[in-house]
């Protein structure tokens, strides 16, 4: 197999085989190539068959190019059984073989935020009808399961009155989510490890089914998906690992960068490969964020570096106020649209908050300029997605209260507030779950006779979808079900107009075809497992915005991060913006400037960054400091107001400014 198409560094990190090896693989440095080409490598070379290697990434987006890009190297024979997708896509593997060693039962669901935080806040009420720390609650929650901490241990650890109200809930939580034969996202990874380490016979299966592990993104793994990896790898050592510490931004969210660190402890025969040069950016872009992030600690030393040359200078532009500056960044982009050719899909705007894309949104609009927004509502959180899986998810699983509480009314069915409340309580008092109850005369008794003979009607009509479900595939399940919900006048009926119909019904027919895909993906495509891939695809798919849209693109730095584009403005670059004023302490500023730093390698061709000197904020105007950031760079490589170099004088500077703006009046009258 030839390599000679790889530098290095690259041909190292792929040969390196007997050893579990660590790639730290800078921004642009092609370490989506490097993984590809090593699941083509172990195929063809070191006697792998494909459904032994398992490659794992954190985005559907990112998961699917990769299988692209390694199923090209590979013959259809040689690729047949690959297995590349998202951590917790492995994780749902793993407990749709297993659950019943964890107390579940088939078909279990998936709850998605939404629905998690739903069921907080029922318990939360009933712990104490006075507390509002729903979100509060969720996201500690979340944090002890990304820590592989269980509720008993977080009772156990708690060290204050607001922890030990957050850890019974936690408790109680896990309690209703076996109850109702459900888990939640964070479970996917959760319960694997617990599994693993409760099970030696199925942690000893799973070893032997996963012979190579490659996970990609290694910096955002969190402490339960280190264990996850350690566990299956525990037998032979063989994994590779490609990650970057420099972009590990994700720490509100459980990623740890220190497990770079503990991969070290617990691989003591570790091989670590560099990867340094870029391919993306000019030099001057590279040594601007290289003498950023020096700022750092690091545990390992790397610097990016180029061979495409030095490229232009880095402008510093200072704005009176936030309207000045959106009015300069879009004139820019204009301008290089007219003069040089650019198409507007060329340009990025990045920010530190999805609240400051609202005033650029204005200003592209007045000059006529098209953009796309990431960061809107995702495709699977639209109400018509959600009700229409919700159905699948209640046929699928007759125990899914969350499922059930959404579509009992949905489209109306003549069963009012009163009589779900009525129902609520009563399966809460025979502590069972919703549908266990509705045919009993105990419920009856409590409810009319209307609300009653309602609920009887709706029970009877799903169980017979259960028993159509039985005999037909999934994609017909949903058209049928559309058809008797009368679900196309249902959304004409609760839609603003004909248009915004239509629309949610183009929604309905792509979540269709959706179906269709994934039936034509699995061995075994029974309702409950494309259910489950279904809810794990809503949630992950948030972030998977198209980016082919002719139109300038406005995302904040996170959402960035693994995108380039040939043109980058970095707005908003203040002190208490980036970095932000909640991330003060020095584990947070060091995050911020990884942060900045994903921002800067975004940019292939030129990097603009600008601040207002003045902000309104709460009615109030407010003197602002450009991010401390700006002066960590080498002022050589800076152009603009007191911040660098420039090599153009004040006269030229200003005569340059009289050409272009006349240029692109010409262009514009034409």
């Amino acid at each position: 197999m030839n390599l000679q198409h790889l530098n290095e560094p690259q041909r190292l990190a792929v040969k390196t085989v007997e050893k579990p090896c660590l790639v730290l693989a800078g921004a642009g440095s092609g370490k989506t190539r490097v993984i590809t080409q090593k699941i083509a490598w172990l195929i063809r070379q070191e006697g792998y068959k494909a459904s032994q290697i398992r490659a794992v990434t954190f985005t559907n987006k990112a998961a699917r190019e990769m299988k692209q890009r390694a199923v090209e190297l590979l013959d259809k024979t040689e690729a047949k059984g690959l297995r590349i997708s998202t951590f917790h896509t492995l994780g749902l593997n793993i407990l749709q073989r297993e659950y019943a060693h964890l107390g579940y039962r088939k078909g279990f669901s998936i709850l998605d935020a939404k629905d998690a935080e739903d069921c907080i806040a029922e318990l939360q009420h009933k712990d104490n009808p006075e507390t509002e720390l729903v979100k509060q609650t969720q996201h500690q929650i979340s944090q002890w399961k990304n820590e592989f901490i269980l509720p008993e241990q977080a009772i156990n650890q708690a060290e204050d009155a607001l922890q030990q109200h957050h850890a019974r809930i936690y408790q109680a939580y896990q309690q209703q989510l076996q109850a109702c034969n459900s888990v939640d996202f964070d479970d996917l990874i959760m319960l694997p490890v617990l599994l693993f380490r409760q099970h030696q016979e199925i942690l000893n299966q799973w070893q032997d089914r996963i012979h190579y592990l490659l996970i990609d993104e290694y910096q955002d793994t969190n402490t339960s998906q280190y264990e996850l990896i350690k566990l299956i790898c525990a037998m032979r050592h063989k994994l590779t690992v490609v990650g970057d510490d420099d972009q590990s931004i994700y720490a509100w969210r459980g990623a740890k960068p220190e497990n770079i660190q503990r991969l070290q402890q617990d691989f003591n025969n570790l091989s670590v490969v560099k990867l340094e040069q870029n391919y993306r950016s000019t030099g001057r872009i590279l040594k601007v964020a290289n003498q950023l992030i020096a700022h750092n600690q690091h545990l390992f030393e790397k610097k990016l570096w180029s061979a495409s040359g030095p490229g232009e200078f880095i402008r510093i532009q200072p704005c009176k106020n936030e309207q000045d500056e959106a009015q300069k960044v879009v004139i820019d982009i204009v301008g290089k649209h007219f003069q040089n050719g650019n198409s507007y899909r060329d340009f990025a705007i990045l920010y530190r908050g999805n609240h400051q894309s609202r005033l650029y949104e204005k200003v592209l609009r007045e000059h006529s300029v098209p953009y796309q927004v990431t960061g809107g509502t995702a495709f699977f959180e639209r109400s018509e997605i959600k009700d229409l899986t919700a159905y699948l998810r209640i046929i699928a699983n007759p125990e899914d209260d969350r499922a059930l509480l959404r579509i009992i009314n949905t489209p109306r069915r003549e069963i009012g507030a009163t009589t779900i409340k009525t129902l609520g309580e009563y399966a809460s008092w025979r502590h069972q779950h919703l549908g266990a109850v509705l045919h009993e005369a105990g419920l009856e008794e409590k409810l009319s006779r209307k609300g009653w003979y309602s609920l009887q009607r709706f029970s009877d009509w799903l169980d017979e979808k259960r028993r159509e479900a039985e005999q037909v595939d999934a994609m017909t399940l949903v058209r049928t079900l559309i058809s008797n919900l009368h679900y196309a006048d249902w959304l004409r009926n609760t839609s603003s107009s004909q248009k915004q119909a239509d629309a949610r019904m183009d929604n309905v027919e792509e979540l269709i075809s959706w179906i269709g895909n994934l039936q034509k993906q699995q061995d075994d495509p029974t309702l409950d497992k494309l259910v489950s891939q279904l809810t794990l695809m809503s949630i992950l798919e948030n972030s998977d915005d198209d980016q082919t849209a002719n139109g300038v693109q406005l995302m904040t730095f996170h959402a960035a991060k693994g995108l380039e584009f040939p043109y980058v403005y970095l707005v908003g670059f203040e002190e208490d913006s980036i970095p932000h004023f909640q991330c003060q302490d020095e584990q947070g500023i060091e995050e911020e400037r990884r942060l900045a730093y994903v921002g800067i390698t975004r940019a292939e061709k030129a990097l603009s960054i600008s601040y207002a000197q003045t902000r309104q904020k709460y009615g109030e105007v407010i003197q602002c400091e450009p991010s401390r950031f700006i002066t960590e760079m080498p002022a050589d490589e800076l152009e603009g107001a007191e911040h660098g170099h420039s090599n153009l004088s004040e006269a030229e500077k200003k005569e340059r400014g009289m050409d272009n703006l006349a240029s692109l009046k010409a262009l514009l009258s034409s």
